[in-house]
């Protein structure tokens, strides 16, 4: 689904580059301006530093001179507004909103735009009544004020977990297990460390290792933590023999 976010009568190139890092982040990077303050504030040295590596979204952005001319293959218009009009689109939150927008029975829109007015004055009315829903974010009611890039970061979250979002990258993903016989090796550095601290007898050594064995099954320790186990046993060892002397 095509998804673009239209930015109109920007008057801050650091808030174009924000811009395109917040879509970034969120996998979109179709970003249209209307009649921008600067004409090339796609390549001002602020929008480059503020973008944040998000480069490529910056290339692909178009500049056009009306708000018609970014709507191309756009079904759906979503105004963003920190206050209610009294004549206009309904005011939504935008979860419920998508989620609404996503979930119906009827026909999904074959393109959906975010319009984002001049820091300074906020969208036109003549703007809002195009759209089909005016999004507001549910912020502190004694302060709503939201830099443009976060108000899009936030409205580019919602969307895309609308959409299915992304999968967190699991920790797991970077450990690598220990296998068997490494378990195994370690058990039995860590007995004859029992051992030699007089905490296992080995005339009598009744259930205690198959009950560790056990133990490090259910923790499936990754390779660096049988190191560290290792290097106590080690130094269990070393404590021992010291002590004997």
């Amino acid at each position: 689904m095509l998804s673009r976010f239209i930015l109109i009568q920007t008057s801050h190139a650091g808030n174009v580059g924000g811009v395109a890092r917040a879509m970034k982040v969120m996998g979109f990077d179709d970003l249209v301006l209307v009649a921008p303050r600067w004409a090339n504030v796609l390549r001002r040295e602020e929008t480059v530093q503020r973008a944040s590596g998000a480069n490529d979204v910056l290339a692909k952005a178009r500049i056009v001179d009306t708000l018609d001319e970014a709507l191309d293959g756009v079904s759906h218009l979503c105004a963003t507004a920190m206050t209610p009009r009294d004549f206009g689109p309904p005011t939504r939150a935008p979860r419920g909103h998508f989620s609404a927008l996503l979930g119906s029975d009827g026909e999904r829109p074959t393109g959906v735009a975010f319009l984002f007015g001049s820091e300074r004055f906020g969208m036109r009315n003549e703007d809002v009544y195009r759209c089909h829903a005016c999004l507001s974010i549910p912020t502190d009611p004694l302060f709503g004020s939201l830099n443009l890039a976060a108000a899009v970061q936030l409205i580019a979250y919602d969307w895309r977990q609308a959409l299915g979002g992304f999968a967190p990258v699991a920790n797991e993903a970077l450990r690598v297990p220990a296998d068997a016989q490494a378990v195994a090796g370690m058990l039995q550095h860590l007995e004859q460390a029992l051992v030699a601290i007089n905490f296992l007898d080995p005339d009598a050594p009744k259930k205690l290792m198959p009950r560790l064995n056990q133990m490090f099954n259910r923790a499936a320790p990754g390779e660096e933590e049988i190191h560290i186990l290792r290097g106590v046993a080690k130094a269990m060892l070393q404590a021992a023999g010291r002590a004997q002397r």
